[in-house]
């Protein structure tokens, strides 16, 4: 019986463990003097309401949980405990058959502060605004879940990126940057605003199919995979146009430039050219490293 209850209760916690398994990185370079004990505080304290929190009613165990580093850059104190930060977010999901992990998300948000309190306690509510340091956690856990979900299912992140626009909307009125569409064309604003746009469905299906069309199945067959993300960077291509410059395709770019000039390095060379010339027009600036793939 004691052995049932051992086995029962491991069970049931790698059943109903969080989603998020997140690595918190605070540098405090920039600070030309700083209290070392409170930053490791308050990395610990960041890192477990990342992991902590349950995000949604999902059943995960602990193998599936959602790989993702938060790297925060301390660059002022401008009074006691009140902080401006940039941070770095990255998100990744395993690749089947591989033991390849592709990144999902790779965002730079610079326009943080917040206040942060000698032993506070890291608490988040989803009715009301509740300060801009667990605000800006919890929007961002949401939009790497439901990049995640769009990897896997057709439009299947929706129900998470309602929770993140939720999140922006209680926000706007909090008086810090980074919540209003007045912004950079980058920040929280518009990062929300194109996951849930119409306009923007293409990018988002094209999501599914190049990762579970495409990415799952390139190391058994490579050819039909090139293929198949060859014509879903040709469909973000046409909603480029007529959104240049847009956040959504720019996270997209930014999450998987040097991947895509890999995955057509060894293609043929028809497949190549078109990779080339459709990446080409969807980011002129990385024009350099896509040229790797004619090589």
């Amino acid at each position: 019986m004691n052995k049932f209850l051992i086995l029962y209760f491991i069970s049931f916690s790698q059943l109903f463990s969080q989603e998020l398994l997140s690595r918190v990185i605070i540098n405090t370079e920039k600070l030309q003097s700083s209290e070392v004990l409170i930053f490791d505080e308050m990395q610990n304290s960041i890192e477990q309401f990342l992991n902590n929190n349950i995000w949604t009613q999902d059943q995960y165990n602990s193998g599936e949980r959602i790989n993702c580093n938060f790297i925060i850059n301390i660059l002022n104190e401008p009074s006691a405990n009140l902080y401006e930060a940039t941070v770095q977010i990255v998100s990744s999901r395993p690749i089947y058959n591989s033991s390849y992990e592709t990144v999902l998300f790779n965002h730079g948000d610079r326009e943080w502060t917040f206040e942060y309190f000698p032993s506070q306690n890291l608490e988040y509510s989803e009715n009301g605004f509740n300060d801009n340091l667990t605000s800006l956690l919890a929007f961002y856990s949401y939009i790497i879940i439901g990049i995640d979900y769009d990897s896997f299912e057709k439009l299947g992140g929706e129900e998470y990126f309602k929770k993140a626009w939720k999140i922006l909307n209680e926000s706007q009125n909090s008086g810090y940057k980074g919540w209003d569409q007045f912004g950079s064309k980058n920040n929280r604003y518009w990062i929300c605003e194109n996951f849930l746009n119409p306009e923007f469905i293409d990018v988002r299906e094209a999501y599914y199919n190049y990762h579970l069309l495409g990415m799952d199945k390139f190391y058994s067959k490579p050819e039909e995979s090139q293929s198949i993300i060859l014509e879903n960077l040709s469909k973000i291509n046409d909603v480029n146009s007529k959104n240049f410059n847009s956040s959504l395709i720019n996270i997209f770019i930014n999450s998987k430039a040097n991947e895509i000039t890999n995955i057509f390095k060894d293609a043929s060379i028809n497949i190549k050219r078109d990779a080339f010339n459709i990446l080409n027009e969807l980011s002129p600036s990385n024009s350099d490293l896509f040229n790797k793939i004619l090589e």
